[in-house]
């Protein structure tokens, strides 16, 4: 299917993966990186490819599935978010060592700023870390072409190769040419070597020698040298950059005359690098400058730093996301040249907010009105935005919701009067990292409510499958998990399940579940109703006519403490907006006065 297509840079990575010929790619979903399994799970279906595609249950999985079949001497890809990377250290740190024989990409979209993460954490820190060569691409065309010659860097040096896309490049469109879409045709040969693929420590030395050798050899690769792309060798400053920096960069440097001393180097592979190429740059430029998103990888590979300017030394800034602005001031604080005047107040925007309709409003509210003196442990995903009802205490990490909730009772109790203890957390966070922590809970003495948010959807990241709903793979449909069964199976004993719609209800069973905790430990309410964004469950529910009565105070608990998109406050009474409401009907039970009458459509 070649030719030229719009894409996203997801998608142009995930073109570049199977015109690559990977027979497996694995992923757990998470902003910015779901497209590229979401596109893999479509393309390769519509075209009908040999290619295996599942959303695995989390990101160590993933990698396992992925690593095994390059070791097999066939092609693999595994994507995740930068901190889905955090999931997958242990076995892609060991994975550094064995190496592979077939080549193994591991695509890795980092979120400088960030937009949907919690950190702003730098893989190429990581890649260091694992002595694992990463990529940086600067545009989409680029993650589609670095995609394609990664598979071969991977096989010429037996390693895994990181493809490190960042939000600007994933989300980013560009007009490329898409290439042929062609099986690699390579039997799987899997050849036994356990000094190797089950090393024990004493061989592992070996291993790791054999690693150092490897990343020595890969410093004189022409990647490991930044190219010269803008200006000459003579001029007083050098700018060395890579990924969406570079292309702020070209951008600005290619616009203007403002900086006329400034040469530009671009890199493509920010790790490893070639040292005695950088002390030549260094040497052969008055002053040289680093721009890099997030940590100065680049800039703490130059052997000597004496001219070298960056983030190290405060000329980047050490936190946030570069954007074009940011680039320029840089620029001007570097060469010298007084600031621009750069006019306009910042904004306010609207925090965010849960969608009109959405059934983790009425789940939250209902714990509040519980259990109003509780200690409410959250996780990531849409009911993050539990915040806004001051039903969100904690959110560490995907599956810390469990964990937390049992160190909190931990905490409290020997206390004369502990309070409530309340743990929410989504159902694919669930299956994906909130089983281990309930067994521990269990078996530690831990009581507290579990509440499990089951929308039948991986609602934040696109609308991905979960254990529970099937079609995780693209050549299997395999078989249905339920949270009940897996709950039972951990040892809990109490599993109310109710639809959070019917919030009175809701309300009295999580009051039971907490009454049940002195004897049980852990009770768990499911709140299962499916995401209104999934237009065939939205089509099925029962939808009303919305209406505020002349009884309304505007007293604001409506907007305050449900804080549904869909009402705004008036001169007199709240005003239902028709755009965002959906007819469900929940708010009539929030308002003090019954002001809100909710009719059913004939």
């Amino acid at each position: 299917m070649k030719g030229t297509k719009i894409l996203l840079g997801n998608e142009a990575i995930a073109y570049g993966i199977l015109a690559s010929g990977a027979t497996v790619v694995a992923s757990y979903p998470g902003t910015p990186a779901s497209e590229v399994c979401d596109t893999a799970f479509a393309v390769s279906k519509t075209n009908d490819l040999p290619v295996h595609v599942e959303w695995s249950i989390n990101e160590k999985t993933a990698f396992e599935v992925a690593y095994a079949n390059a070791i097999a001497n066939r092609r693999s890809a595994v994507a995740m978010k930068q901190v889905g990377l955090n999931v997958a250290s242990d076995p892609v740190m060991s994975a550094a060592y064995m190496g592979t024989t077939g080549g193994l990409l591991i695509v890795v979209a980092d979120d400088p700023g960030p937009h949907s993460s919690q950190t702003e954490q730098d893989t190429r820190l990581f890649a260091i870390h694992a002595k694992i060569p990463v990529l940086d691409p600067c545009s989409p065309e680029e993650a589609l072409r670095m995609t394609l010659d990664a598979f071969e860097f991977s096989e010429q040096y037996r390693t895994p190769v990181i493809l490190r896309p960042t939000t600007r490049v994933c989300h980013a469109r560009e007009l490329m040419e898409v290439p042929e879409l062609a099986p690699l045709n390579r039997a799987p040969d899997f050849r036994k070597d356990p000094s190797r693929w089950a090393a024990t420590p004493g061989p592992r030395l070996k291993l790791h020698r054999e690693l150092n050798a490897k990343i020595a050899e890969m410093r004189r690769h022409p990647w490991a040298r930044p190219r010269l792309t803008m200006g000459t060798e003579a001029s007083p400053l050098a700018i060395v950059s890579s990924g969406v920096s570079y292309a702020y960069l070209t951008d600005v440097l290619s616009s203007s005359d403002r900086w006329p001393g400034a040469s530009l180097y671009k890199v493509d592979m920010p790790f490893p690098m070639d040292p005695e190429e950088l002390d030549r740059i260094s040497r052969a430029h008055k002053d040289v400058l680093v721009v890099e998103e997030s940590e100065p990888v680049m800039e703490m590979q130059f052997p000597c730093r004496y001219n070298v300017r960056g983030r190290m030394d405060g000329t980047v800034p050490g936190e946030g996301e570069l954007t074009p602005e940011i680039v320029m001031d840089i620029l001007d604080r570097v060469t010298g040249i007084p600031a621009r005047d750069v006019a306009g107040a910042a904004k306010k925007q609207r925090r965010p907010s849960l969608c009109a309709g959405c059934s983790h409003r009425a789940a939250f509210y209902a714990v509040k009105q519980a259990l109003p003196k509780g200690i409410y442990t959250s996780d990531i995903g849409c009911y993050t935005l539990g915040l806004n009802f001051g039903a969100v205490d904690t959110c560490l990490c995907m599956g810390a919701a469990v964990s937390q909730a049992a160190g909190f009772y931990h905490a409290y109790k020997d206390s004369a009067s502990p309070p409530p203890i309340v743990a929410v957390i989504g159902d694919s966070t669930y299956f994906h990292a909130g089983i281990p922590p309930t067994i521990n809970a269990l078996v530690t003495g831990a009581r507290f409510v579990l509440v499990i948010l089951d929308n039948a959807t991986t609602a934040m990241t696109g609308h991905q499958p979960t254990p529970a709903t099937g079609l995780m793979a693209n050549d299997y449909e395999g078989r249905t998990l339920q949270l009940e069964d897996i709950l039972k199976g951990c040892g809990v004993r109490t599993v109310f399940i109710h639809d959070p719609y019917d919030i009175e209800g809701f309300t009295r069973i999580v009051k039971e579940a907490h009454e049940r905790t002195p004897v049980e430990g852990v009770a768990a309410v499911i709140a299962r109703h499916p995401c209104i964004r999934d237009r065939q469950a939205l089509g099925r529910q029962e939808s009303f006519e919305m209406s505020i009565s002349d009884e309304c105070t505007l007293c604001g608990c409506c907007i305050r403490d449900f804080e549904c998109p869909a009402l705004c406050p008036g001169e007199e009474k709240v005003i239902i907006d028709r755009s965002l409401c959906i007819g469900c009907g929940m708010c009539v039970e929030v308002c003090p006065h019954h002001a809100i009458v909710a009719t059913k459509k004939s």
